[in-house]
């Protein structure tokens, strides 16, 4: 397999992050909606909330994988982020979501003074959790009924990771 570089979400990056989302599998396992428009994903990237970093993951100059970072805004909990993954169907199990954990923790750990990572995954998404695991998430409850997905209602965990001494 080619090297997976990591960099900075660009404008240029519009529609792969589109295409990326309109995957079933990636909305099936993410809050995302089918069918996401060019339109919605160029306002998430010209105007971000504050505290948000986006990050992909490419091989071979193409946009194989995409983590959205959030830092938390409220004075009281700025030392926590949450964030969001997605791996293109072609490229998962080949190491992108781990090329990207790994960037986002370093990212947390030793440059933004992130003390807590903290995520929701839906119960049945076997490789999400294998993938945090490893990065030290662990889980801290379930929400039962946590979203609605294909017609029915589904568990979530809360998982999180609070950064090592």
């Amino acid at each position: 397999m080619s090297e997976i570089v990591i960099r900075h979400a660009e404008l240029r990056d519009l529609d792969a992050l589109r295409q990326i989302n309109a995957q079933s599998e990636v909305y099936h396992n993410t809050l995302q909606l089918p069918h996401p428009s060019l339109e919605m994903w160029e306002e998430r990237m010209k105007h971000p909330p504050a505290g948000r970093k986006q990050l992909v993951a490419c091989v071979d100059d193409v946009v194989a994988g995409h983590l959205a970072l959030s830092v938390e805004q409220n004075p009281r909990r700025s030392h926590v982020a949450t964030f969001g993954l997605s791996v293109c169907g072609q490229h998962r199990n080949r190491g992108v979501a781990s090329a990207l954990m790994a960037a986002m923790t370093d990212l947390c750990d030793n440059w933004l003074r992130i003390e807590r990572i903290e995520l929701t995954v839906f119960v049945d998404n076997a490789p999400a959790l294998a993938v945090y695991r490893k990065f030290g998430f662990e889980i801290e409850g379930t929400g039962k009924n946590f979203a609605l997905r294909d017609g029915q209602y589904v568990d979530a965990y809360f998982m999180a990771r609070v950064k090592p001494e």
